[in-house]
């Protein structure tokens, strides 16, 4: 008797195991059910931060290299300016690892300070690097204006946020930038983009073409900081555009004025997907949050099924679970088609931030 109940117990943990693999598949198979970031986060290696002593480190977006190296690039400014100096002096820097989860040593530069007199002379940032069909692009956003650092967010230069691309022949660059952006804003002072163009996100549709989806700023609302803030579509038969825009705002939410930012969108099974960080839990009950949308034609958005993807805490390997002040700019790393790392900007207070590299099962 004892032998059947023992028996009984062997099938049962042996159906639970086949069911939780069949559950981790299923989550990275791509259909609309089933894709579940949230239940793919796995915990994170002491080598899996890059952080910097003497800088604040945002953003994170990595691409492989035919010889296995890791190319980081992030965005970094002097941490004795302050955390709001990201938007008058940060730059665009690149670091390299033999493995996907670090550690990254910082190698150079990528897309330095050129001058007031370039639409993306004082600060790049947003960085987000792709690899297509053999070329490489780094799309960002820059700005110019006053150069002034201030305690406050400085908005002449928040203001003059525009989209760019850079190229390059070799994932670790040089990268050429142009003399123009790539997504600038809307001349009619009524269109959702009239005042900046931020945070820029491409994917290469099944066509063959490109959508990107950007964060936008309006005039509609008075004062410097404008408003509404909503995001935006524009698709190009080339990464390098001319992007045409959607006049329609997506990811939008009833009762606020700035429901997301950071999207990163890509195309996986038969449909796109976003990750956006969620400012204020508009989208789900969580809060300030990671959450997923999809869209069949990359123009109508809706939540996923599993649309949390990670509230603001990070569970690292050795067993804690660490709150943070914020986990933003999402970036992914794919392994054969499938998301296989998914990084973020974390900070615990306004004194200090990092780039996380999260392994997905």
């Amino acid at each position: 008797m004892k032998r059947i109940h023992y028996l009984f117990w062997l099938v049962v943990v042996g159906l639970l195991a086949i069911s939780g693999c069949r559950t981790a598949v299923t989550s990275q198979s791509g259909d609309a059910a089933d894709l579940n970031l949230q239940a793919m986060l796995q915990p994170v290696p002491a080598t899996a931060v890059l952080s910097d002593s003497a800088y604040f480190i945002w953003c994170g977006t990595m691409v492989r290299g035919n010889d296995g190296t890791c190319h980081l690039y992030y965005s970094r400014w002097k941490r004795e300016l302050g955390f709001n100096a990201w938007v008058t002096h940060s730059e665009v820097a690149h670091a390299t690892a033999k493995n996907l989860l670090g550690p990254y040593t910082f190698q150079n530069v990528a897309l330095p300070a050129r001058g007031a007199q370039f639409w993306d002379g004082h600060c790049t940032h947003n960085p987000t690097v792709h690899e297509f069909n053999g070329k490489y692009y780094l799309y960002y956003m820059g700005n110019t204006g006053d150069g002034k650092n201030m305690k406050a967010l400085n908005f002449t230069h928040r203001n003059n946020q525009r989209i760019g691309v850079a190229v390059a022949d070799k994932p670790g660059g040089p990268w050429k930038r142009t003399d123009t952006p790539l997504i600038d804003v809307s001349p009619d002072s009524t269109a959702p983009d009239a005042l900046l163009t931020s945070n820029p996100s491409v994917a290469q549709r099944p066509d063959g073409g490109y959508l990107m989806v950007y964060k936008a700023v309006g005039k509609k609302r008075p004062g410097v900081f404008g408003g509404p803030v909503v995001h935006m579509v524009a698709t190009a038969e080339k990464p390098t555009g001319p992007f045409v825009k959607s006049p329609n705002t997506v990811f939008n939410a009833k009762g606020t004025d700035f429901p997301a930012e950071d999207p990163f969108v890509w195309y996986q099974g038969d449909r796109y997907w976003a990750i956006m960080k969620d400012m204020h839990g508009a989208f789900t009950s969580a809060g300030r949050s990671l959450v997923l949308f999809e869209s069949k034609d990359d123009f109508d958005w809706n939540l996923a099924k599993h649309a949390l993807v990670s509230t603001p805490q990070i569970r690292w390997a050795d067993g804690r679970v660490q709150s943070v002040g914020y986990l933003e700019r999402p970036q992914l790393w794919f392994d054969k088609g499938k998301p296989a790392v998914l990084m973020l900007a974390a900070t615990v207070d306004q004194t200090h931030s990092f780039n996380v590299q999260i392994p997905l099962r």
